[in-house]
């Protein structure tokens, strides 16, 4: 698809807990935040889809693509550019049907396996992880590591955004390891400066890019 997905902010309602939400996106993406995906897990549909539209519209003014967690109805409702789907979550056949084939489509991946099978049924990216421990979300999941991103960028042909315990303090071992971006969530949400920490975290993810010759 061409997209940058160097700076990938997933925008996590529950997380900002009653903050403003869409000024921190608009904080992040001013800061160098590249693509922004929305997850609202306990949001009813009608705020789901009022904040996500509000949020598109934010973003189409800049020019940053905007996807939508697993909800295909709400990616529908606000004109978002696709969605992030999760291993149980809709095939990526059925929301290519639906979506049309412009949609931007993620899966979430912890294996080559996984990221194998995204890219035979049509996927766009995948979001490895989690890359380290992380407390943003729980999981059993395998910690992949930089050489468990190395090992699934060398497996698929699709860009590979490393995701879970990602900071400015090692973001740039997972630019060395191949990933075509980094995806956060609290190390920018959580930051007092939304804009300055997507900046240090650019700067990071470039400078790993450089010393590994891209």
């Amino acid at each position: 698809m061409g997209l940058d997905y160097s700076l990938y902010l997933v925008a996590d309602a529950g997380y900002v807990a009653g903050r403003d939400l869409a000024g921190l996106v608009e904080a992040a993406v001013a800061g160098g935040v590249t693509i922004v995906q929305l997850r609202a897990k306990s949001l009813a549909g009608g705020a789901f889809i009022e904040l996500a539209t509000e949020i598109a519209g934010r973003l189409a003014a800049v020019g940053v693509p905007f996807l939508v967690n697993d909800r295909l109805d709400v990616a529908l409702a606000c004109g978002a550019a696709g969605v992030h789907l999760g291993q149980e979550d809709v095939p990526v056949a059925a929301a290519r049907r639906l979506l049309g084939p412009g949609a931007v489509i993620g899966v979430s991946v912890n294996t080559a396996e996984e990221a194998g099978r995204a890219e035979r049924e049509g996927a766009d990216y995948v979001g490895a992880g989690p890359a380290y421990a992380t407390a943003t979300k729980e999981t059993a999941l395998a910690i992949l590591g930089p050489e468990g991103i190395s090992r699934i960028v060398r497996t698929t042909g699709l860009p590979v955004v490393a995701i879970g315990g990602i900071g400015a303090a090692n973001a740039s071992e997972l630019a060395r390891a191949g990933a075509a971006g980094i995806a956060v969530v609290s190390a920018i949400l959580g930051a007092p400066d939304a804009g300055c920490a997507a900046a240090e975290l650019k700067m990071a993810f470039a400078n790993g890019q450089k010393r590994r010759g891209k």
